[in-house]
């Protein structure tokens, strides 16, 4: 394991030696994280490049794992410290340029998601990858992860605005990937390669990201429904909707309830289900909330809130975004990240709330109804291990029902340490070699946030 005098001595006042500010870097927001103690892991927090390929180049000479770190906000443990690692932090790497010409943003990995749209929209635009922790999350851990967050129905996820990469090697090898212009095929997609891949591969010191024209303020329909069945069938009448919602959140009825207990949010509580809806579409989001609200009520809402202006429509959307917080004061989860097809979504709540009913447990379901992708939690009791058994049953479970619904055990939450037992399962073995086969050709020495996703 390095010394602190040895880092210290390449990365002067980079080095964490403050035991006590060190753990805070121990464990990511995966609820299962166990901290390991401050002194079995170095802490190297960059700020620039350069640090970064003194830390890469030492640890390949001396075979030491590294933990690539950024907002910590990762539910899989994928950031976690190992130990005898360098957790690598890029959190002060934050330098961010935005070019309104070309529409893109150049940025560092420490930028936090919600600073980049806020720079942008000085500009008249929008970087619309948009996670419910976007107020903490950084660039660099939306692009290991590949996230995607509450506007996916209509723009998609980190991938489709990720043009190019500055990526440091084990070993401190800079490279670059992509391009800046809009189209370009020279080559092999090596951007869309380190898009997703958790740390595993390098570490991104600079994006070139693709912005778009801002939309209109986007405003919000709030529908409750007296049944889970009622509240999907609003799901699918918004499919029918000729113009896309630019948002479309599920909150189940277990989910509302703990919204409520965390704060009024003006959410009823013992509702069936709650669908958050919103618009962006310039000149016609008005109009656009009005047509959804006749939709909703149609199939089956019992109350229909339709944002008049920009701050009503953010009062609404608020109790979406405290959700995580909101079951963590709950108590002790798990949480999943499943995505299956569209019109599936229905079976994946119902599957949800028999699995936990089966194993004892409560259950939350919401997500990103607009694409599928939903985070169900299943609720446990930490001191008693029949409560932890079944918990973790109930999650095997849950994973082996979106693989029957023709779904995927992970949407956007990455694999990290958390899922790392289901991977070769959905992949195959003749995959996951190539997959490994292919990051030894950037890792041979297999140094980079080892025992997580494909590591």
């Amino acid at each position: 394991m390095p010394t602190t005098s040895d880092l210290d001595s390449l990365l002067p006042g980079r080095v964490v030696t403050d035991p006590d500010i060190r753990a805070g870097y121990a464990v990511d927001a995966f609820p299962q994280a166990r901290a390991i103690a401050p002194g079995e892991f170095t802490v190297v927090r960059a700020r620039d490049r350069q640090d970064v390929v003194t830390t890469l180049r030492y640890a390949a000479r001396h075979g030491i794992p590294v933990v690539p770190q950024g907002g910590r906000s990762s539910t899989t443990g994928s950031a976690c410290a190992a130990p005898g690692a360098v957790v690598l932090s890029t959190e002060r790497m934050s330098s961010m340029q935005i070019d309104p010409v070309e529409r893109v943003a150049v940025v560092g990995p420490g930028v936090v998601n919600r600073d980049l749209k806020a720079a942008a929209a000085e500009h008249g635009l929008a970087y619309p990858p948009d996670p419910a922790s976007s107020a903490m999350c950084t660039i660099g851990g939306n692009i290991a992860t590949n996230a995607g967050g509450l506007c996916c129905v209509k723009y998609g996820v980190t991938a489709d605005y990720v043009r190019g990469l500055e990526v440091v090697l084990p070993g401190g090898e800079v490279m670059r990937t992509g391009r800046r212009t809009a189209k370009g095929v020279a080559g092999y997609d090596l951007t869309g390669l380190f898009v997703g891949s958790e740390g595993t591969l390098g570490v991104v010191t600079e994006a070139v990201l693709r912005l778009v024209p801002a939309g209109d303020p986007p405003l919000t329909v709030l529908a409750v429904f007296p049944t889970l069945e009622a509240t999907m069938a609003g799901v699918a009448a918004l499919r029918d909707e000729r113009h896309t919602p630019s948002l479309v959140e599920l909150l189940d009825g277990a989910s509302v309830d703990a919204v409520q207990a965390y704060g009024d949010y003006g959410f009823p509580l013992g509702a069936g289900g709650v669908l958050l809806v919103q618009s962006d579409r310039p000149g016609h989001a008005a109009q656009d909330v009005k047509e959804y609200a006749v939709s909703l009520t149609a199939a089956g809402a019992t109350e229909v809130a339709v944002a008049e202006d920009r701050t009503e429509a953010d009062l609404l959307l608020e109790g979406r975004r405290v959700l995580n917080p909101a079951l963590r004061a709950k108590g002790d989860r798990f949480i999943e990240d499943v995505c299956v097809p569209l019109s599936r979504l229905g079976d994946l709540v119902l599957a949800v709330h028999e699995i936990a009913g089966l194993r004892g447990l409560e259950a939350t379901c919401g997500g990103h109804a607009g694409d599928g992708n939903l985070h169900p939690c299943f609720f446990y009791d930490r001191t008693d291990p029949a409560s932890v058994a079944a918990a973790e049953g109930a999650f095997d479970d849950l994973v082996r029902a979106a693989w029957a619904l023709g779904g995927t055990l992970t949407g956007e939450h990455g694999i990290g340490q958390q899922k790392r037992p289901w991977l070769a399962e959905e992949l195959g073995e003749p995959e996951v070699g190539r997959q490994r086969a292919i990051k030894a050709v950037f890792d041979p020495l297999g140094i980079m946030n080892p025992g997580r996703g494909i590591a």
